[in-house]
């Protein structure tokens, strides 16, 4: 894959710590349902499971998790164009689109304690599908080939096997990197706020108060 410039945004800046209360789950149940609030507390236990535990069991045991829900489009789901769930909302509704996986997963594994050096939150190309996708890249070492945690391939592969894919740009905290060809170096092309999705999420985040899909998949 062609080199892409980056973001820097801590996730616990954004959604605090994953550790769910009560309240959280008792609000979830009302607007979703039993089933929802069941998927809260069996995400809250697979993380206190993983605690501690190697980087590659933590990848794949979320990457998994979270891909057994439906992947929707935003406006089937939504009603909107493009809109990015909390993870309580991607689980709330047990679906959403590539950005609601992938910020779920990241978030994830930031809790778990994977570093967010680690960890970008990639757009990428679906050659394939022909339309614009988002993954988890994971590098082991700053200079490794990423592995990338994907709702469309579930198996968590690296990024030089993933031909299908052409990045655009990735973030992981508080800068933004777009693409840049192989060789060329890489150059800081803004900062977070650009991404004007990111700035919505967070203060959704700290509200009780959660969006309701046009969709039941409970039903």
């Amino acid at each position: 894959m062609r080199k892409c410039l980056t973001i820097t945004i801590l996730l616990s800046t954004f959604f605090g710590s994953a550790d769910v209360t009560r309240h959280d789950i008792e609000n979830v149940r009302n607007t979703y349902g039993e089933r929802a609030a069941m998927r809260v507390s069996s995400w809250q236990d697979l993380l206190a499971q993983l605690k501690g535990s190697d980087d590659q069991i933590i990848l794949e045991q979320v990457n998994q998790f979270f891909n057994q829900l439906y992947f929707v489009d935003d406006k089937f789901l939504w009603g909107e164009s493009d809109y990015w769930a909390t993870p309580l909302e991607f689980l709330g509704a047990s679906a959403g689109d590539c950005e609601d996986f992938s910020i779920a997963k990241y978030f994830s594994l930031r809790d778990l304690g994977i570093s967010d050096q680690k960890l970008r939150l990639v757009y990428v190309k679906s050659i394939t599908l022909n339309q614009f996708h988002m993954v988890v890249a994971y590098y082991p070492t700053p200079s490794s080939v990423p592995l990338l945690l994907d709702n469309i391939d579930g198996e968590i592969k690296p990024a030089s096997q993933r031909d299908d894919l052409l990045p655009i740009y990735s973030f992981n905290g508080s800068k933004l990197w777009l693409l840049k060809e192989q060789g060329t170096g890489q150059e800081v092309a803004g900062q977070a706020s650009r991404l004007s999705l990111w700035n919505d999420l967070r203060a959704r985040n700290s509200s009780t108060q959660f969006k309701t899909p046009l969709i039941n998949y409970d039903e």
